[in-house]
């Protein structure tokens, strides 16, 4: 009878059953636990992709909210965590901030040139891509600015983003230009400067700050402007 079924032989079917029932409420609370368990996860989990997604304003007052019950010490550490990460959720390049170093982002020079010194100087940063149409356009501008202000102190740097560094080497070749053509060749100072659109300019003070952001080219009014605040910069003394 032993290699029977249990649903064949009613005396251990009976006994069997009282056993699963007597297992089931034993395991009943782990299981509520383990489900209530599961379901904090999730809800973590989707608290923490909510935050990710909203501006790091909206992140660190929610933070800083939920830190005021908690203990000084643990206040002060989560206060540091928030403003941390804030930090990081918005890390785009904005008037006043010190423009990342081209070296630790991997830009190199194309065509073997080298990357211009910039320490003290006047510097505009141009970003650019050989699919851009405005990019193409504002060259021939650049390429006057660059002429007539170099001599004083300018110095010029057109950086690529292509992701084909032929492409990039072509675009430069075709048109170029007087001044440095440069290569983010795996996109690391893009990605870190924030940049909204092409061809996007920076112009920085003799201290490395941004000083002036142009988005986009348009025409004799962009080049016009960025003559005058040019000018403004290498007028100025550290």
């Amino acid at each position: 009878m032993n290699g029977f079924p249990l649903s064949c032989n009613p005396s251990l079917d009976r006994s069997a059953v009282a056993r699963r029932n007597t297992t089931t409420r034993r395991q009943a609370p782990a299981k509520r636990l383990l489900e209530l368990d599961h379901s904090c996860v999730k809800l973590v989990a989707t608290t923490w992709i909510r935050l990710i997604a909203f501006p790091a304003r909206a992140f660190s007052l929610v933070a800083l909210l939920v830190a005021r019950s908690l203990r000084p010490p643990l206040f002060v550490l989560l206060s540091a965590y928030t403003l941390a990460f804030a930090a990081l959720a918005r890390a785009d390049i904005k008037i006043g901030d010190t423009f990342p170093a081209l070296a630790p982002a991997g830009v190199v020079a194309i065509s073997g040139a080298t990357v211009p010194a910039t320490a003290g100087q006047v510097v505009l940063i141009d970003f650019w891509a050989s699919w851009c149409g405005p990019c193409k356009a504002s060259f021939p501008s650049l390429a006057k600015i660059h002429t007539d202000l170099a001599p004083r102190g300018l110095i010029l740097l057109a950086i690529s983003i292509d992701e084909k560094p032929a492409a990039a080497a072509a675009f430069a070749k075709k048109l170029a230009p007087p001044f440095a053509t440069l290569h983010d060749r795996e996109q690391q100072l893009v990605k870190a400067v924030g940049v909204p659109t092409m061809p996007t300019s920076y112009l920085l003070d003799r201290t490395g700050k941004v000083r002036f952001v142009h988005d986009g080219f348009h025409g004799a009014a962009t080049e016009k402007l960025l003559r005058s605040q040019i000018e403004t910069l290498l007028a100025e003394k550290i």
